[in-house]
């Protein structure tokens, strides 16, 4: 297929932090030729034949809570990690600049000590009801989109992890969310909800790629799906549970009983500071500790450690003990280390989720986009947690599309089926 020549915006929440930062830098480098496209799952075939939007048709903006420039972002990264080369840096500067244009004052409404702590006084007392704030978040979207004449915005959700949502019935139906809108509720909802009921409101498709499943409440894939917006979450699964989710099949391949997974992380950087909090690390934990009793078909020993170690900046390392039973009863074990650059490992999968969504809603899809669900730690609407599975439902989504076929709600991949809501 004929790349279609469209401009796509990319409106990241969390516009500042070393993903979004890396993302962006990385973009403006590969269609410059400064780098390669490695990690990039959109660069290879067969999805070289769909008609996804071009590097060089992804316009940035977005929103942050803190105040800095890209350029300032890139820089800090460039200090602490040296993942950027400074003369490759230097060479973008300008376009860098140019984002600042378009990146404005998030909130950080109901996000919890921590992360309040790092915005700045705008971001912690915007005024006005929930209703309001909202209304700010869709100005900026819309301006946005008007500004650079864009076809298409795809918002994605980068932003720290918030403290776990209490449960509430109010979230899950449209009318529910939205009486809770209209009667200012602010204990009932967290910055995520207000960015992915802005999103769904729009008709905007949304990623939320973190933790906070507030974003996705069955509430908003209600509004989301009635105005058109594909959509997909939860928490981006690039390092330990990756590994976990491609390794734990082996084990039921062979029938090999694991009794103990112990996973141990330390990280540093804004990720780490923020999950030092117990309670913003309680949400975190939540979908990384759910993989495994799932891919296994029994219940285990499991438990997920993480640490903040400063030091580290961006740098993330994962120490992972797996006990298990073979042959006789006899109990063997295997350990891993993974070690890597949180950001440099996530950014890739981010841009090929943004520009699979803006080719799925391209194709008038709307809803849950399940195929995505190889690049999450917990799947909307997806029981399966199977690496494998997952890779096999997007190339089977792929292979539709290629052979002209149209994508249905509920489609079964080759190794077993996706669980779709009402």
């Amino acid at each position: 297929m004929k790349r279609a020549r469209k401009k796509c915006g990319v409106w990241l929440i969390g516009a500042h932090g070393g993903l979004a930062t890396t993302m962006t830098v990385g973009t403006l480098m590969a269609r410059r030729d400064l780098v390669s496209k490695a990690g990039l799952l959109t660069e290879t075939e067969p999805f070289r034949q769909l008609a996804l939007p071009a590097l060089s048709d992804l316009v940035f903006g977005g929103h942050d809570v803190r105040q800095t420039t890209v350029y300032q972002s890139a820089y800090d990264i460039y200090k602490d990690t040296g993942t950027f080369d400074l003369e490759k840096l230097q060479a973008i500067r300008e376009e860098l600049e140019e984002i600042d244009q378009d990146i404005r004052i998030g909130t950080a409404f109901n996000c919890g000590a921590t992360i309040r702590r790092l915005a700045a006084a705008k971001a912690r007392k915007r005024p006005g009801t929930l209703r309001a704030v909202i209304a700010d978040i869709q100005g900026d979207l819309l301006a946005f989109k008007d500004r650079h004449k864009l076809d298409q915005v795809v918002v994605v959700n980068v932003a720290s992890t918030e403290p776990p949502l209490p449960p509430s019935p109010a979230l899950e139906t449209a009318k529910g969310i939205r009486a809770v809108l209209d009667a200012d509720g602010r204990k009932a909802l967290r910055a995520s909800v207000l960015y992915g009921y802005a999103a769904a409101d729009l008709g905007f498709p949304f990623i939320n790629f973190t933790p906070n499943v507030g974003s996705l409440a069955p509430g908003i894939q209600v509004i989301a799906r009635k105005n058109g917006a594909p959509f997909m979450g939860n928490d981006g699964k690039t390092g330990e549970t990756l590994v976990k989710s491609a390794l734990a099949p082996m084990f039921k391949y062979r029938n090999l009983k694991v009794l103990t997974w112990q996973g141990y992380n330390i990280l540093g950087d804004r990720d780490g500071q923020v999950l030092a909090n117990p309670e913003n690390k309680r949400a975190k934990i939540r979908t990384k500790d759910g993989v495994l009793s799932q891919i296994l078909g029994y219940p285990l020993h499991t438990h997920v450690g993480i640490d903040y170690v400063p030091s580290l900046n961006d740098l993330k390392t994962a120490w992972d003990f797996i006990h298990f039973e073979g042959f006789l009863d006899f109990k063997m074990s295997l350990q891993f280390t993974w070690q890597g650059c949180d950001a440099i490992l996530a950014a890739p999968i981010v841009l090929d989720m943004v520009r699979l969504a803006a080719f799925a809603q391209g194709k008038g899809e709307s809803g849950l986009m399940t195929w995505l669900s190889c690049f999450f730690k917990s799947p909307v609407g997806v029981d399966q947690h199977d690496l494998h599975f997952q890779f096999h439902h997007l190339m089977d989504y792929v292979r539709v599309h290629l052979e002209g076929g149209e994508w249905k709600s509920g489609l079964v991949a080759r190794t077993g089926q996706v669980r779709l809501p009402r």
